[in-house]
């Protein structure tokens, strides 16, 4: 969740929270800013705006990148393809949200409305996007490097994990991020209708993965709508290293989904970059809220593990996993989906995978 969607309290709180509890704080879009540098564990998000490392012409800027992610602050960077609550559009901040301070943190004029393009100028095919995420690792010093996507299309991911074979290039991790996830910042049409469910795009990817020899190499991480420790164990059943939240941290820092966002009139000082109203959020009593809403859910999915009789979460598989199919009955997740061997792709792809398999392209997105 971006400074410039999010005040600077905001920001401030959650990075207060991560560093207290020791996860990490993505910093969404919209670039590094003083309040993220609070203590807390950076996930230096990348969008195809390129916040604070573009040049004048919006561009991706090796040396402005290079310099930032050089922080101690930064442990990983993600690129965003695309976000669960609008895949294919880019963000939007309105003008009356681009202070000077926004502005400057985000390397654009003051007072006029930010777009993202739909699209990043720095790639344009899978083989492209391994080549962009070598060139990142080498500029941050090889910090992690990863990415960020709704997936859309079985053949879209399938292309990206043959622009990896086609390099050598593997990506540290992929999050995956489901289309009911998002907080609210998209078209009604987009958030209900466009994109892949967490369910299905996680267990997409993960599969893709495993069937193409990549998966003991690269993590996956779950975005949508996690919220409970139910949550985090279904998403690790279904084939997540972990999860990220941000619609839940949202309501942790004070958020009563008044819809104000866009505004700029946010009653709790959450979504606003009016002075007087930020400071309805107060910092210290949200840092704690937000470390205290973190520390519970995991210990909750750790309570829900250990009554399971497992010895950690690395035991939890799809065959754990109900799912009710009709009136009183119901199947394991590895039961009602297939679930491809390490390297199946490769050798022999089964029937209900060949035709994307073969579709799907190193040198164009499909």
């Amino acid at each position: 969740m971006s400074f410039g969607a999010l005040s600077a309290n905001a920001i401030a709180a959650l990075n207060g929270g991560a560093a207290r509890g020791g996860f990490a704080h993505d910093t969404g879009e919209g670039g590094i800013s003083p309040y993220h540098l609070r203590g807390g564990d950076l996930i230096w998000e990348i969008g195809s705006g390129y916040f604070g490392c573009r040049d004048a012409d919006g561009n991706f800027d090796a040396a402005k990148f290079a310099e930032k992610a050089a922080m101690p602050a930064v442990k990983a960077v993600s690129v965003k393809l695309s976000q669960g609550a609008k895949p294919g559009l880019g963000g939007v901040l309105p003008a009356a949200k681009v202070s000077g301070e926004i502005a400057a943190t985000r390397g654009v004029p003051m007072g006029h409305p930010v777009v993202s393009p739909p699209a990043h100028t720095a790639f344009r095919t899978p083989t492209e996007f391994a080549e962009f995420i070598a060139t990142l690792r080498r500029l941050s010093g090889g910090k992690p490097v990863g990415f960020k996507l709704c997936v859309g299309a079985r053949t879209e991911f399938l292309s990206i994990c043959k622009g990896i074979l086609a390099t050598g290039i593997a990506p540290d991790f992929v999050i995956v991020d489901g289309a009911e996830g998002g907080t609210g910042a998209a078209p009604q049409e987009f958030e209900d209708h466009v994109g892949m469910p967490l369910t299905e795009g996680l267990m997409l990817v993960h599969n893709s993965l495993v069937g193409t020899g990549l998966r003991d190499r690269i993590r996956v991480g779950a975005s949508g709508k996690v919220a409970s420790g139910v949550d985090i164990v279904s998403r690790i059943c279904q084939g997540a290293d972990f999860t990220l939240a941000a619609r839940a941290m949202m309501f942790a820092v004070g958020c009563i989904q008044a819809l104000e966002c866009h505004t700029n009139h946010c009653p709790t000082g959450v979504a606003t970059q009016d002075p007087g109203r930020a400071k309805a959020l107060d910092v210290t009593d949200k840092t704690a809220r937000v470390y205290n809403f973190q520390r519970a859910t995991v210990a909750s999915a750790a309570q829900i593990v250990a009554s399971m009789g497992l010895a950690g979460f690395h035991e939890l598989s799809p065959a754990m996993l109900n799912r009710r199919v009709e009136g009183q009955r119901s199947r394991t997740y590895a039961e009602i989906y297939d679930w491809l061997m390490p390297g199946e792709l490769l050798d022999d792809p089964p029937e209900s995978w060949r035709s994307d398999w073969i579709e799907a392209r190193a040198d164009e997105f499909r």
